[in-house]
């Protein structure tokens, strides 16, 4: 994976709300990982949800849904 290739997003940690730019591969299409707070160190789940455009070349665009631990199912 090439870094061009990643996109970045400015997030809010669900613990201690601070700031933090999340680097997105939205080329792995819509799935869930983890990634912990850079402040706090609590374990967040990232849902990473890709829309591509309507023909093949369009860039893709994404939605994030950050998560606690004791959140999710």
């Amino acid at each position: 994976m090439h870094e061009e290739q990643l996109a970045s997003s400015r997030v809010h940690c669900p613990y201690c709300d601070a700031p933090f730019d999340l680097l997105v591969d939205a080329s792995q299409g819509s799935h869930v990982t983890w990634e912990d707070c850079h402040v706090c160190c609590a374990p967040i789940q990232v849902c990473i949800e890709v829309a591509f455009g309507d023909d093949l070349d369009a860039e893709a665009g994404f939605n994030l849904t950050l998560g606690r631990d004791d959140e999710v199912l």
